[in-house]
């Protein structure tokens, strides 16, 4: 998302593919491989995936998911470090694929005007990037994989249960709805370069000295 579980709850929000806040009027223009790099720390480490994976851990306490972790603190505890973790698995999917495949997984707000029109771009960019110079959408691999692989990697191994390959792709699937549901946030509600996700995320990576890695 940078952004599920068993009976339909999230067992971790989707990394969500960062908002790209350059100016989108203006001609596309290719990230670097640094641009990418703090994109790809964003997504696993930033406030949108710490702040995930606490509410996120918080519905699984509350359901009861996994149920061999209990209750109390220490049980919280370990459900937002698995949801970390999960965060860290599909950031991790999302920019290695991305490198590998040629696909600039950013999200990039629509140039278009009209609720239809900005509605259906952000849907398309759940599954959709970036390719080439110039920039031309197509089908993404690493943005459609991506959300089962932090699922996958937490079902089949630390999260309790015989149904592991079931559950990751339970989760998974959970994970690219909640990846369309960001993109569309990202689209109409917080995704601009003067909103507070906006501020916060220049801040981020402002804390850089290079200047290729500003947004």
């Amino acid at each position: 998302m940078g952004p599920a579980a068993s009976a339909g709850l999230p067992s971790s929000l989707p990394s969500s593919p960062g908002p790209n806040f350059q100016d989108t009027s203006a001609p596309y223009v290719l990230p670097t491989e640094k641009q990418k790099f703090h994109t790809f720390v964003w997504n696993a480490f930033g406030p949108v995936a710490l702040a995930g994976s606490a509410v996120a851990a918080a519905i699984n306490q509350a359901s009861d998911f996994p149920h061999e972790w209990g209750q109390g603190a220490d049980a919280y505890g370990a459900r937002v470090a698995s949801n970390l973790g999960i965060s860290l698995f599909s950031a991790t999917a999302l920019y290695g694929m991305g490198d590998a495949f040629h696909e600039d997984t950013q999200y990039y707000p629509c140039t278009c005007s009209g609720f239809f029109p900005r509605f259906w771009h952000a849907a398309i960019s759940s599954v959709a990037g970036r390719r080439g110079a110039d920039g031309h959408t197509s089908f993404s691999i690493a943005l459609t994989i991506s959300p089962f692989v932090g699922p996958i990697v937490a079902a089949n191994t630390w999260i309790p249960g015989r149904d592991g390959p079931d559950l990751g792709a339970r989760m998974g699937a959970f994970n690219l709805v909640g990846q369309f549901g960001q993109n569309e946030s990202l689209e109409f509600f917080y995704g601009g370069p003067r909103t507070l996700l906006g501020r916060i995320k220049r801040h981020f990576y402002t804390n850089s000295s290079d200047p290729d890695a500003q947004p």
